[in-house]
């Protein structure tokens, strides 16, 4: 990540807005903004104290705006009253199963949530870029793999079709009223801190640790892309940097990935290869509403930003495997 960002004045002083950072990404992106000088500003909904933003104490670091990302009303004043430069819009319910469940609460977090923020971001003329986080999940299910940006947008089940209206509300911002956005499409992230142990990484890092089992809700069959929470806050950071000075950039999406596409079994073998374990996974063969296959070209990152991941699949594995025995050595979840 040092490599993209070391001794750049961008973001000294720099108002930055980031909605959604008591999530995964968030947290570790608003640990590399307050390195590299930016004056952060979070919005928060709910009180998280076993996220990143808490345990290493960032809360303390920037100033926090209690609220929903629907209040457009909250949203105005914060980018007014703060004089927000950058925006980085996180905010989402990202649960498959969540979705699936309760699709209109995701609907209105990740459509309604993110048409209030660029609704908001126009009508605020000091910011001058917004990186939006979309998603591979927003190209539904295709026949061609990997997947490139003029892959069509069809998401068919909840959770996919929330990315595919946000992204393309925020294409249609960016061309009809010119709203400088930038769209994100990244892979499964995985990295320390992420606490939805429903998640197939820090869900197998935690039952390995405990001498149980781990479980995978699929036939273990499906494929992803695996991606680093750092190479993922480095490609943030890099694209909202390029798009400062490339006004071109708006409205255009970014495929971010390490092209190393995954089963869900295989990834799980890893990983108990890595910790040492010789447990057998149980496959419980669950899960519904899911793709079988997604992964991404990242060709046009390399090509027009400049962009390449850090860290290969198993060096990001053994530092998050890292986090997580030093994560339970402390207690510092029960």
């Amino acid at each position: 990540m040092d490599e993209m960002t070391i001794d750049n004045p961008f973001w000294q002083d720099r108002p930055v807005f980031v909605t959604g950072s008591t999530g995964l990404l968030g947290g570790w992106l608003v640990q590399r903004l307050l390195q590299l000088g930016a004056d952060v500003i979070c919005l928060v909904r709910d009180w998280v104290p076993q996220s990143e933003m808490f345990q290493v104490h960032l809360v303390d670091k920037v100033r926090v705006v209690r609220g929903d990302i629907c209040d457009q009303k909250l949203l105005e004043r914060i980018l007014g009253e703060y004089e927000i430069e950058t925006v980085f819009h996180l905010a989402a319910q990202t649960i498959v199963g969540i979705a699936n469940r309760n699709p209109i609460s995701t609907f209105e977090t990740n459509i309604g949530g993110t048409w209030a923020l660029l609704e908001a971001c126009r009508r605020s003329p000091k910011v001058s870029g917004i990186v939006m986080a979309s998603s591979d999940k927003a190209y539904g299910d295709q026949i061609i793999l990997p997947y490139n940006e003029d892959t069509p947008l069809q998401g068919r089940f909840p959770y996919d079709v929330s990315k595919s209206c946000a992204d393309l509300i925020s294409q249609s911002y960016s061309k009809t009223y010119e709203v400088p956005v930038a769209i994100t499409r990244c892979g499964n992230f995985y990295g320390g801190g992420d606490l939805n142990w429903n998640r197939i990484v820090p869900g197998t890092i935690r039952s390995v640790l405990r001498g149980q089992k781990p479980m995978i809700r699929s036939n273990g069959q499906y494929v992803r892309d695996y991606f680093y929470i750092e190479d993922g806050v480095a490609a943030y950071i890099l694209l909202a940097e390029k798009l400062a000075t490339s006004p071109q950039l708006s409205g255009e999406a970014f495929n971010f990935s390490n092209e190393r596409p995954v089963s869900v079994i295989e990834l799980v073998q890893d990983i108990l290869q890595l910790m040492a374990s010789d447990m057998e996974p149980i496959i419980e063969n669950e899960a519904a509403n899911e793709i079988l296959q997604q992964y991404l070209s990242a060709d046009k990152a390399r090509q027009v930003i400049g962009w390449h991941p850090i860290f290969n699949l198993d060096e990001g594995l053994k530092r998050t495997i890292s986090w997580y025995e030093d994560f339970f050595d402390h207690e510092r979840y029960a």
